[in-house]
């Protein structure tokens, strides 16, 4: 039997299986809180610096560009010592 609509990710991608989530779910939390974080502290930033100059969108998205290639590999590098440390403060299931 072909593998329905829903057990793909796009047309040519399949989902992945669920032993994949413990690396999956990290990384896109990792992804998502980088780039929302970065976004709004380097506008607070951009703003406290400049005021509200008419090229703010330019100076923000290259604060924000920069703050993101920054925080998502210390993201990234963090996480193991992060999990590493969830285990010492949990019981084990």
């Amino acid at each position: 039997m072909p593998p329905t609509r829903s057990s793909r990710i796009l047309p040519r991608i399949p989902k992945l299986p669920p032993r994949y989530a413990a690396i999956v779910m990290p990384l896109l939390l990792s992804l998502l809180l980088s780039l929302l974080m970065t976004a709004v502290v380097s506008l607070i930033s951009t703003l406290k610096a400049t005021g509200m100059p008419p090229d703010l969108a330019t100076r923000w998205l290259s604060a924000w560009a920069l703050s993101w290639l920054v925080a998502f590999p210390v993201l990234l590098v963090a996480l193991p010592v992060v999990r590493r440390l969830t285990a010492m403060l949990l019981r084990p299931a």
